[in-house]
């Protein structure tokens, strides 16, 4: 009897050891993206609307949409949706970069990054917000912490999944 096409894929997915199937890589990091997203991308929200942030959930689709349509309920939905597909893009660009690298502290350092490329840099140069010099503490910290548990989260996510993986490996295999 002849193997169909699909089990001969998992046949060559699965270790010699022990049977179990490895991850794949890139459905993996969406969805891991996607609940980052989600679950950030709410709590973003949260922080909006207790006013511990001035920025709009929905800045990210700025360009795309207007600000008063942004500050509507269906804006803030919109937004959230935003920030899932640029937390979905972020875990796929840190799997590629910084994927095998294990521990918290990659993660923080990614957060940070985007914190500094989106807040500082390029949402005021786009348009996306005031500058930071004009936002307040508040939300400069606000959005600092969210960021650097965001990338704490898609961070330590990824390097646990990939110490996972060697973890199943037999002995000497790395």
């Amino acid at each position: 009897m002849r193997n169909s096409p699909k089990d001969r894929k998992q046949q060559a997915n699965r270790t010699e050891y022990n049977g179990t199937t490895n991850t794949n890589p890139f459905f993996y990091c969406l969805q891991l993206g996607f609940f980052a997203g989600l679950i950030w991308g709410l709590v973003r929200w949260l922080l909006y609307i207790i006013h511990f942030t001035k920025v709009l959930p929905g800045f990210l689709a700025d360009p795309f949409f207007r600000q008063s349509f942004l500050k509507t309920s269906w804006g803030h939905l919109l937004g959230i949706g935003f920030f899932i597909v640029f937390s979905i893009l972020a875990a796929l660009l840190y799997k590629l970069l910084l994927g095998r690298i294990a521990g918290p502290w990659p993660g923080l350092f990614y957060g940070l990054f985007w914190w500094a490329v989106l807040f500082p840099l390029a949402g005021p140069a786009l348009g996306l917000f005031q500058p930071i010099t004009k936002i307040g503490y508040d939300t400069i910290f606000t959005e600092c912490a969210l960021f650097l548990v965001w990338g704490l989260f898609i961070g330590y996510t990824i390097a646990f999944e990939y110490t996972d993986e060697a973890s199943r490996e037999p002995a000497g295999a790395h």
